[in-house]
């Protein structure tokens, strides 16, 4: 029986377990990425596990989040961060040298290598046969330091790929058809590969919007192959010698398969406030727009920008709406520039943004109230904007350029004729925004900058030997970490700041939470399903950490968020029956008989409810190495354990 690509980089990259779906495996790591948001973080994590050089093959560590600087807070980590990575051995992408994962596309990725980032979206690396899993800032700390990253064996998805796009229906539109089908839970324990006649149809950034968006499935990471797209693509970035050819065993075999006629498809939107709440933008026309994003890691290379441009051109944005432009990275902003497009957005009434993740992470260009917005990004979910009551669509480039002129949701392929755009055959380089490290010889003799904004580290303690502790909070399904932990232009720049940052924890689901929390001295969280989806940022688990979360209980959990609560040392259990989440109330006084013992070595705690004397028993579905990290109190004091 023959191996899927993603079966065949696991195998390349084993360093322990089995390849058996459900079981921990262990992968070596070629290479990590961070921003700046969970950066500071991660880096302040490695400096704590005491290891002196990056052992990867590449780190890099990106400017692209905390960008707006209303204040000293998000200077003086960009000042940490450009000092450490030059201390530690790690590259540096300067603040106006893009968003990561689209610079890293261009600059870094390498088929069939692996890479972990403090970020969900890292996956978009898969467009080019790469192997990216998002990942809590402390499991890249650790894989800075040279340990394997853990991951549970994923079973295969495999979409089958056939036909062609027609005219002004993008590669967004096939992301939102697989969303549509599978919703945000159909990927999760899942590796989501494409396959069949129709890859190769799809250029490598159209490829890296689809992987981007794997993230939104729940999947573990998306993946293409590695073919003479690719080729051409890294050619056209003077790093043709990065291509190695990679595909899947012509018998491979799938667990799940789906396949889609990319011929058949029509543009698509995906409603407030979930990626997967799709529907047909012919469905949805002659909705009033208030505002329109394009963008993001999602979509903002040259083709997409230049797709937008000769929408554009010669036109002029309807007069009721707000038009913003976020170039991927300095090398599109330049090569726009340089080829007249960039004119040709500015002529339409598009105000253009710098090179960073910007609106779609709340950092500036929030929508009026109650408006409705149209961006090109990942998420939007409610509040993610900026505005509370804000209605955001996400959709295609085409979609929202036509849009854009229409001022109504408009099908771009109503438009007439397609204009052509041509790709150049090689791209504009010039790396000049990326710091390269100190030599090891003078990496001591560096002054690693710490501005008063950033605050020690939270750190776990050993589970309770018997827990007794209030229910402080009861949520429902898909809790992002948005609802956890908010980001936007005011909280983002606390990130390195854990005490303030603790003051806006899971206000979206309750403004009194903080307050409640502390004078509770803690205690036990539920939720319902798919509790921790979305973005990566261990700020989720850290900041409840410093709230006094001992336990999460809830139905199910999302990968990334479980894993890091178990690397701060908060235990997540799951209702043996998920029915038993309905007697529960905000408020009761929870215990968990021989709590310790459970982690240590059980598979079942009973948890009783001494309010209204419900018996619960709970599922601990942890790892041996899960179980001994909970029982060090958390990763970092386990990693410190081992390294003395």
């Amino acid at each position: 029986m023959g191996m899927t690509l993603a079966q065949k980089i696991i195998r390349a990259h084993l360093v322990s377990g089995e390849m058996k779906v459900g079981s921990e495996i262990g992968l070596r790591i070629d290479q990590t990425l961070t921003q700046d948001a969970t950066g500071t973080m991660a880096y302040l994590q490695f400096e704590a596990i005491g290891t002196e050089q990056v052992k990867t093959e590449l780190s890099v560590a990106y400017v692209d989040h905390n960008t707006l600087q209303a204040g000293f807070e998000n200077a003086d980590d960009h000042a940490y961060l450009r000092t450490v990575a030059a201390r530690h051995g790690v590259r540096f992408s300067r603040p106006g040298n893009g968003i990561c994962h689209q610079v890293h596309l261009e600059r870094f990725g390498v088929p069939g290598k692996t890479l972990i980032g403090s970020d969900s979206h890292t996956p978009t690396a898969g467009g080019l046969g790469m192997m990216g899993f998002g990942a809590g800032g402390l499991d890249v700390a650790v894989a800075m330091g040279g340990g394997a990253y853990y991951i549970t064996m994923p079973r295969i998805i495999g979409v089958e790929l056939t036909g062609h796009l027609r005219p002004l229906v993008g590669a967004k539109d096939i992301i939102l058809e697989v969303l549509r089908r599978l919703s945000v839970k159909g990927g999760v324990g899942a590796v989501v590969e494409y396959y069949g006649e129709g890859v190769g149809t799809l250029s490598v950034p159209q490829r890296a919007t689809i992987t981007n968006m794997g993230a939104e499935l729940g999947a573990t990471t998306s993946l293409f192959p590695s073919d003479e797209v690719t080729r051409a693509f890294l050619a056209a970035e003077g790093r043709e010698e990065d291509f190695r050819p990679l595909s899947p065993d012509p018998d491979a075999v799938y667990d799940e398969t789906l396949s889609i006629d990319l011929s058949a498809l029509s543009p698509l939107a995906a409603c407030p406030h979930s990626p997967d709440n799709v529907k047909t933008v012919e469905s949805l026309a002659g909705m009033r727009v208030d505002q329109i994003c394009i963008g993001s890691c999602t979509n903002s290379s040259m083709q997409d920008m230049l797709t937008v441009a000769a929408i554009l051109k010669g036109k002029t944005v309807a007069p009721h709406v707000s038009l913003s432009i976020s170039p991927g990275s300095k090398q599109v902003y330049t090569m726009l520039a340089a080829c007249g497009a960039l004119t040709d957005l500015i002529d339409a009434g598009a105000r253009v943004l710098e090179c960073a993740c910007g609106p779609c992470i709340g950092m500036g260009f929030s929508p009026n109230s109650g408006g409705i917005s149209l961006r090109t990004f990942n998420r939007n979910f409610e509040g993610r904007s900026g505005t509370r009551d804000a209605q955001v669509y996400l959709v295609s480039p085409e979609t929202a350029a036509a849009s854009a002129i229409a001022g109504v949701l408009t099908d771009p392929t109503t438009l007439g004729e397609a204009p052509k755009i041509t790709l150049p055959a090689h791209f504009f380089i010039n790396d000049n925004l990326i710091t390269m490290p100190a030599s090891p010889e003078d990496a001591p003799k560096v002054e690693v900058l710490r501005g008063p904004n950033i605050k020690p580290i939270p750190v776990g303690k050993v589970p309770a030997e018997t827990l007794v502790a209030p229910l402080i909070l009861k949520v429902g399904d898909n809790i992002t970490t948005d609802h956890i932990m908010p980001a936007g232009a005011k909280i983002l720049p606390y990130r390195s700041n854990v005490p303030k940052l603790s003051e806006f924890c899971f206000t979206v689901c309750d403004p009194d939470f903080p307050e409640r929390a502390k004078k509770a001295g803690g205690g036990i969280v539920v939720g319902g399903s798919n509790y921790g989806q979305g973005s990566s940022r261990e700020h989720a688990a850290l900041v409840p950490l410093y709230l006094g979360v001992k336990a999460v209980v809830a139905k199910s959990f999302a990968r990334i968020h479980c894993a890091n609560l178990v690397n701060f040392g908060i235990v997540p259990l799951t209702f043996r029956d998920p029915a038993d989440y309905e007697k529960l109330s905000e408020g009761d006084t929870l215990e968990l008989k021989d709590f310790r013992q459970a982690v240590a070595a059980g598979d079942t705690v009973m948890l009783f409810d001494r309010t209204n004397g419900a018996e619960i028993p709970l599922t601990l579905a942890f790892t041996k190495r899960q179980r001994e990290i909970l029982l060090a109190g958390g990763l970092l004091n386990r990693t410190r354990e081992e390294n003395h």
